[in-house]
């Protein structure tokens, strides 16, 4: 039988392992770059790193993306009250995890070349997890100063998730521009949205470890 102690203890353990995965998963954007350099940082999407020599680590990328980001769904879902809880916020988190690694299934077209049926599912895959993130991320975050283990982060979350918006509606007008820069935008959204996903993984294992202190204080 499950116990609160033993239940917050696996809540930390999912907020640790989002923790990991999303630095591995800027680690290997990284590694990307400099193993294809011949990508624009500010015209070619992240996804453009799926198309060539090294897609195989992009596509290990998406599947982590789509692994930390549950693995943080859990660590919230399992640390906050329900009065606290956005289960549509964190349903739509979870629909954006999901997207992320599916899109490691389905390479994209960049800028310029012939469309075919698996970029297309791609960039639907895209704009699915993309609404879903912004949408669920600024549900979450404004439902979480009902919990008092949350508090202190609420606003840096949500202040976090609504500036995400903005870069994310400019991606959306500048996707299939030439010369464009949606890939300068798409990449400031994702780092805020990812940074928006460790700020609650740190903020899920500190309060698992609060919530287990009072529940074992006299």
């Amino acid at each position: 039988m499950e116990t609160p102690d033993t239940g917050n203890s696996q809540s930390r353990r999912w907020a640790e392992a989002a923790i990991v995965g999303a630095l591995a998963y800027v680690a290997i954007d990284v590694a990307l770059r400099f193993a294809d350099p011949w990508y624009s940082l500010l015209h070619n999407a992240e996804s453009d790193y799926g198309v060539g020599p090294n897609a195989w680590l992009m596509d290990i990328n998406f599947i982590l993306r789509g692994a930390f980001s549950l693995a943080a769904v859990l660590a919230i879902a399992g640390t906050t009250s329900r009065q606290a809880r956005s289960r549509a916020g964190l349903a739509l988190i979870g629909a954006w995890a999901v997207c992320s690694a599916m899109l490691a299934f389905f390479p994209d077209n960049p800028v310029g070349t012939p469309s075919t049926p698996a970029g297309r599912i791609h960039l639907l895959l895209a704009g699915v997890a993309f609404l879903a993130v912004a949408t669920g991320t600024v549900l979450v975050s404004v439902r979480l100063g009902a919990d008092p283990a949350w508090r202190r982060v609420r606003i840096s979350l949500l202040l976090t998730s609504l500036v995400a918006i903005a870069p994310g509606l400019v991606a959306i007008i500048t996707i299939r521009m030439h010369h464009g820069d949606f890939g300068l935008y798409e990449r400031i959204f994702l780092a805020l949205e990812i940074l928006w996903i460790l700020i609650a993984a740190f903020a899920a294992r500190r309060a698992g470890e609060w919530k287990t202190a009072t529940i074992a204080a006299p």
